[in-house]
Order: C-alpha cells, then sequence, then structure tokens
C-alpha cells in the first residue's frame, strides 16, 4: 500500500497502539487474505486500524525514532533503519543501538563530529527508550560509514556495526562519482552502547575486510562469528588476542565442512543432519581487493548464499541465508561451537511459509524470529524448536523488509524496525501464550 509522509507522521504522533479486536473468525479470513499460511505461534494477526502493524490478539506496540525527526543532538534522525541490539541502561532503561544502510549517495545521512570518511552517510544511532516504551532521547553514536547493514551485540556491552561495502579509492569512478569514497571500506567497527556522545570510528581490521553483514559472539570464549552478504559468501569467525579487545587484533578463519573440501550449501543438504566442521586460517584479512573470501575457498571453505543475520542463543549460533536453497527462498544454518557441528536447521519450500529471511534473533522464549526481506509483503516469522514456522507480524505499511529484531534484557519487550520509511516498534504482549 501507498504510505503518505502525511499519514506516517500522523500515525507516529500517536503512542501507544492496541491491534484492533476482531472476532477469531474476521481475524482468520483476514490472515488468510494476506495470502500466507496461518501457523501456531500466536494465532491469526488482526489487521491494524492505523494501518502500520498486524499482530495477534493481545500484542500492542509504539512507535518513535521516525526518519526525519529531530533527535536530541540537534540532528534528524536519518533513513534506513537496519541491524539493532538492546542493552539495560540506567534507572530501568533499555539502550538500543541502531544501524542506518546508507550509502554516500542516500537522501539522508548520519551527521557526527567525526566521521570515518566525510564522503559515506552510514552509521549508527543509540536510543534510550524509558520501562513503558517512550523514548527518552537519540543521538549520534558513529559516522561515516558505508551501508552499515547488520551487526550484533558484545557480552561487554558495545554494539559491532558492519559495512556491507568493500569500496576504496581505487574502485571509485570518475563518471559516476556519486557513491566515491575518500577511504576504504568493509569493516566492523566497535559501538559502546554506553556512549552519550559519538565515538570516533575506529575500523576492526583484524576482523577481516569483505561484505560484511552481522556478527554473534560466543559469551564462553568471546570468539566472534561473522556472516557475508554475497552468493559466494564464506562463513568466518574472529578469535581475538585478547577477550573483549578487539582492537587488539586476532585470528580470522573460515568454517570448513571436515569431509567436504569447498562444500556448496545453496541447496540439496538433509535438513537436521549435523556435519562436523573444522576451521583455515585467513593470512590476508585485510587485502587491498575483495578476496578474502576467494583465499578461504581455495583451502576448502564452505560457500552460502548471502550469509545475513546471525545470532547467539543458549550455545548455539544461528544464521539466515538469505537465498539459500533449492527455490532460492532462504535457510538457516545451526552451528553449535561445543560440538563443532553445524545443520541446516529450516529451508522454505514456499514463498507462503517464508521468503529471505534477513535478520534474526533468538527469543527468550526459546523461539527464532527471522525478518523477511522479500519481494511483497514482508513478515515476522517465528521458528519453534522443532523448526515449526508462524507468522508473527506482518508490515502493513508498505513492501519494506523487517529489520533489527531483538528483545529487551527482561525479555518483554520487542524491539524491531522497518527499514523504509525509517519507523522503530517496541512491541509487548503475551508472549508466554505461545500456541506453538
Amino acid at each position: 500500500m501507498t504510505f503518505s509522509r502525511r499519514k506516517f507522521f500522523a500515525v507516529a504522533g500517536t503512542t501507544a497502539v492496541g491491534t484492533l479486536m476482531v472476532s477469531p473468525m474476521e481475524g482468520l479470513l483476514a490472515r488468510q487474505g494476506f495470502g500466507r499460511k496461518l501457523g501456531k505461534g500466536y494465532g491469526p494477526l488482526v489487521p491494524d486500524p492505523n494501518g502500520l502493524l498486524d499482530l495477534p490478539a493481545g500484542f500492542q506496540y509504539r512507535t518513535f525514532s521516525l526518519t526525519g525527526e529531530l533527535m536530541s543532538d540537534g540532528n534528524l534522525v536519518p533513513g534506513g533503519h537496519d541491524g539493532m541490539a538492546a542493552f539495560p541502561g540506567p534507572r530501568n532503561t533499555v539502550i538500543l543501538v541502531r544501524n542506518h544502510e546508507l550509502s554516500p549517495d542516500s537522501d539522508t545521512q548520519v551527521i557526527g563530529p567525526r566521521p570515518y570518511d566525510p564522503l559515506c552517510k552510514g552509521g549508527t544511532t543509540n536510543l534510550v527508550v524509558g520501562s513503558n516504551c517512550q523514548l527518552i532521547k537519540h543521538f549520534t553514536s558513529i559516522s561515516g560509514t558505508y551501508r552499515n547493514c547488520a551487526g550484533g551485540p558484545t557480552p561487554w556491552g558495545s554494539w559491532i556495526t558492519c559495512e556491507e561495502n568493500t569500496s576504496t579509492v581505487a574502485t571509485n569512478d570518475p563518471k559516476d562519482p556519486a557513491n566515491n569514497v575518500s577511504t576504504s571500506h568493509g569493516y566492523n567497527f566497535e559501538v559502546p552502547a554506553s556512549t552519550t556522545t559519538p565515538v570516533k570510528p575506529e575500523p576492526l581490521i583484524a576482523m577481516g575486510r569483505f561484505n560484511h553483514e552481522a556478527v554473534a559472539v560466543d559469551p564462553k570464549t568471546g570468539i566472534v562469528y561473522e556472516t557475508e552478504d554475497r552468493g559466494d559468501s564464506l562463513f568466518y569467525r574472529f578469535i581475538p588476542k585478547e577477550r573483549g579487545k578487539l582492537e587488539k587484533g586476532g585470528t580470522l578463519q573460515a568454517l570448513k565442512f571436515k569431509d567436504i573440501f569447498q562444500a556448496q550449501t545453496f541447496a540439496g543438504f538433509p535438513k537436521r543432519k549435523p556435519m562436523k566442521v573444522e576451521w583455515v586460517t585467513i593470512t590476508d584479512p585485510n587485502p587491498p581487493e575483495d578476496t578474502v573470501r576467494e583465499e578461504g575457498f581455495a583451502k576448502g571453505a564452505a560457500q552460502f548464499a548471502r550469509g545475513e543475520g546471525i545470532w547467539y542463543g543458549n550455545g548455539e549460533i544461528y544464521f539466515c541465508c538469505t537465498s539459500g536453497g533449492a527455490l532460492e527462498l532462504g535457510q538457516v544454518w545451526r552451528y553449535i561451537p561445543a560440538k563443532e557441528t553445524i545443520e541446516l536447521f529450516v529451508e522454505s519450500t514456499s514463498a507462503a511459509e517464508l521468503e529471505n529471511p534477513d535478520n534474526i534473533v533468538v527469543s527468550p522464549y526459546g523461539d527464532l524470529i527471522l525478518c523477511e526481506d522479500g519481494d511483497d509483503q514482508q513478515f515476522l516469522v517465528g521458528v519453534t524448536p522443532k523448526g515449526e514456522l508462524y507468522q508473527f507480524a506482518r508490515n502493513a505499511i508498505n513492501d519494506k523488509e523487517f529489520a533489527g529484531a531483538c528483545f529487551s534484557p527482561d525479555g518483554k519487550t520487542l524491539f524491531v524496525n522497518i527499514q523504509t520509511p525509517g519507523i522503530t516498534f517496541a512491541i509487548w504482549g503475551p508472549w508466554t501464550s505461545h500456541r506453538g
């Protein structure tokens, strides 16, 4: 549906918005009208009278920090709301660190006093949210980076923001300068959740220069797992020299199936069959050209179809391959560090059940929540521990992707973004009423 700027800001003026209560049959008919299979989960979705977010009965939401609003630091909220994580803040607040996937030619910009590259418009903003899900303040925390798509939280209270671009000065095009850069990109940057002012962007070079998407940290070891958003991507781990001190360097490695040299996981793998893995070391994590994955593959590393969202939960690492599977509709893989095994956990068999999962979060209630980035209607899709799929929310604004799903530290609130026009939601309700 079309969503005018006037309607967007009119709805933003509302605070807590409840779901429209209709009869179960009306809800069922509305859900079938969406053209998607009705899963168990939390029941059928109820159409939102404000035309923003359809949720199961009993759930509510609040919106804040919309693109174009004035932030606490005097800058406007940039667009491209993407990856995000929630951290405990002082006085029972929640701190959100949010990515903005913006390129040099984007219409909006993350503005800060110390940009990494003055020609680039991406970065992060920090949001402080009260216990009532009301926004207290929001401000720029890092600027001058290129396409901050996703990232991941660390156990030591910071957010790793990832550049999904590997441009350098050598790749600049004088005939098309709109996306030119003044320095090399393709790095991770660390943003303390507790910062109250913009931080100086320092690239974490040893973690690799490639088309970064997201990271997840194993709190037991401090090892950081990284995904790469390419059709021939690898799955990486970074072993830091010192836990929690990523800037001090470490070793970058890529996953290899123990018994399959150069495995291509795009299709044809059985579900729920754990396979042993090992790791190959990347000797040049910061090459002048985008060749990290080429080195890893030459050493036998496995290829994945667009590795994107990744999250740690209960000793396991889950990550999405957005275009994986026989139908190229998406996969979810599960890697267990303690066992050094990987298995295909979910593979979509139709767009009706799952279409191109992107960001992912492990819920405090045992399920996965996947953010769709498909071609038509976009859903938040839940996955039970048995691998059963259900739809939890629908973007009722337009056909743009969900991003940045994350739970508050107390597990009571799910925060998520709709990337365009750029809006952040806080969602709460009867989480323990799961029907799966």
